[in-house]
């Protein structure tokens, strides 16, 4: 894909944009700056695109085609932020052969800044890994599931707060409960949190402490609740500063965002890209000269087709 149709590709996909506006400003175009999210989760080790007989998603997906997209969409000249939200590891035969260090790798070389934690980021245990994130590059979250009495206490991190000129981004994950998902063996001395609580708790901590613009949860939750979990949707609904949630774990192919308001009645934006990296989202945040957000322009339809 050259640039032209590049553009061409990217006006079409502006038809499911969502703008949003803090009360008092009447176009954010006139902004200081703007700074480009971009979301991506479960790919499941889907390294080669999808066959070309996929019943959904042919010939879509892979590591080269994103890459690519991410490079145009980098090519723009605005700051930018790469986000997964988990489940890099298990699907294809490259996790069984390279245990992760693959992914990682490439997802390194693509200069991902922040990686959630995934239920299957523990299909090889602790040990592996441990060993697989020697190769990550990146900021590797989770704030609901204590690594402190292991190996990777000083590898996983609760949250992670980004600074670009006088803008503070604050980042945290949170993590599916294990309940029925992993096996408590591959958890060795790892303590799961509840996830409403730690949301309240790190939330308050990036808002109100640390003074972040906008706070961000990269969320390995799904999308719906269910018995042992809370999903997005209500975790939006219940919370409070913050903005925006990337969402997983649960598949789900949002062509357009939900916008729904937190206990405050305050905006909220849910995105989530289906899996094996068939979508990402593109959100890209305007503030104004004194670093207030100003608006929010979502981009959702970013089909990533070989280039």
């Amino acid at each position: 894909m050259n640039r032209r149709d590049f553009i061409k590709w990217g006006t079409t996909a502006l038809a499911s944009l969502t703008l949003l506006k803090t009360k008092g400003e009447k176009n954010s175009f006139f902004s200081s700056l703007r700074i480009r999210i971009i979301h991506t989760n479960d790919t499941h080790s889907q390294i080669e695109p999808l066959p070309d007989n996929h019943p959904k998603y042919p010939g879509m997906g892979g590591y080269a085609s994103r890459s690519s997209l991410i490079k145009m969409l980098r090519a723009e000249g605005y700051p930018t932020l790469l986000f997964d939200s988990g489940d890099v590891f298990q699907g294809t035969p490259y996790f069984n052969f390279y245990k992760g260090s693959l992914e990682f790798k490439l997802m390194s070389d693509m200069k991902y800044d922040a990686v959630a934690l995934g239920n299957h980021e523990f299909d090889n245990g602790l040990d592996g890994l441990y060993e697989a994130l020697k190769f990550a590059k990146f900021k590797f979250l989770s704030a609901n599931y204590d690594f402190s009495k292991t190996k990777l206490k000083d590898v996983v991190l609760p949250y992670t707060i980004f600074r670009i000129k006088n803008i503070r981004i604050g980042v945290f994950a949170l993590t599916v409960s294990p309940q029925g998902l992993i096996d408590p063996s591959l958890l060795g001395k790892v303590e799961y949190k509840d996830a409403r609580t730690m949301a309240a708790y790190y939330a308050h901590l990036l808002k109100k402490k640390h003074k972040c613009q906008v706070v961000v949860l990269l969320s390995h939750l799904g999308l719906e609740s269910s018995t042992y979990n809370i999903g997005d949707y209500d975790l939006a609904k219940e919370s409070k500063n913050i903005q925006l949630i990337l969402g997983g774990h649960s598949h789900t192919l949002l062509k357009k965002p939900i916008i729904t308001t937190n206990s405050d009645g305050e905006k909220v934006i849910i995105t989530q890209n289906g899996a094996y990296g068939v979508q990402l989202s593109v959100i890209d945040l305007d503030f104004n000269p004194l670093g207030a957000l100003i608006g929010m322009n979502v981009y959702t339809n970013f089909l990533n087709k070989q280039v």
